[in-house]
């Protein structure tokens, strides 16, 4: 079953035309990636289905409800969460606090408690520094709380934008493997990274942006072994 489908999606930013026709479908369960070089627009895609860039034409639809019809600050409400490029989370705040962001829809105190607990349990990390203020963490630790924030919301889809940006390799397989228990928990993932070779061997299917334009798709086995997609995007 399509949960997410864009079918036909162009953007514009003035008279530089970024987004291309562009389509592309997730199911319900699945792990999909969107690979691409640095500005090929991949950010570009995630913030159009978000709300946070508008669409020139084309559509966007989440569980049959047209997303560019929808405000940006409902769409959470629609069981979408979003882990940004850069992680943003709120540096003056603590860990907690940036937490209890995250389910700002949520109303139960109990349900909050819960959730809160939930993610301490998925990153003792986070636990072990729950009052430390957000903007003294290490970049992994930012990037593990960016995640806690958006599971706060307990979305059926998450959006996650460059998960592996500016970190170690030792941090890169921690934050992937943090992906696949997500995925494996029954939460669909739409996958945006440049680290090809990580993003394919983890997901389902996968897609190839560049210049703004869907080029390859298919299974992410294949295209591991795809000689086009192993000389631009895998080094060999």
């Amino acid at each position: 079953m399509e949960m997410l489908k864009i079918s036909d999606l162009n953007v514009s930013y003035g008279a530089i035309h970024a987004i291309h026709d562009v389509a592309m479908s997730v199911h319900k369960g699945e792990l999909v990636s969107l690979i691409g070089a640095n500005g090929a627009g991949k950010t570009t895609i995630l913030h159009t289905i978000t709300g946070l860039c508008k669409a020139t034409s084309g559509s966007v639809v989440l569980n049959e409800i047209n997303l560019l019809k929808t405000d940006a600050s409902d769409i959470i409400k629609l069981g979408m969460a979003h882990v940004p490029e850069g992680r943003h989370v709120f540096p003056e705040m603590t860990v907690e606090e940036n937490l209890e962001m995250g389910a700002y829809c949520v109303k139960e105190k109990n349900l909050i408690a819960e959730r809160i607990e939930d993610v301490y349990h998925r990153f003792p990390r986070l636990k072990e520094r729950f009052r430390q203020a957000a903007g003294t963490l290490s970049g992994g630790e930012q990037q593990m709380l960016a995640v806690g924030r958006a599971l706060m919301s307990a979305p059926s889809i998450l959006l996650m934008d460059e998960p592996s940006m500016g970190l170690s390799p030792i941090l890169v397989e921690q934050i992937f493997d943090i992906i696949k228990e997500v995925h494996e928990q029954g939460i669909t993932v739409l996958l945006v990274e440049q680290n090809a070779r990580m993003a394919l061997s983890i997901s389902d299917r996968a897609y190839v942006l560049e210049v703004g334009r869907i080029s390859m798709s298919g299974q992410a086995k294949d295209l591991l072994q795809d000689d086009r997609v192993r000389k631009a995007y895998l080094g060999q």
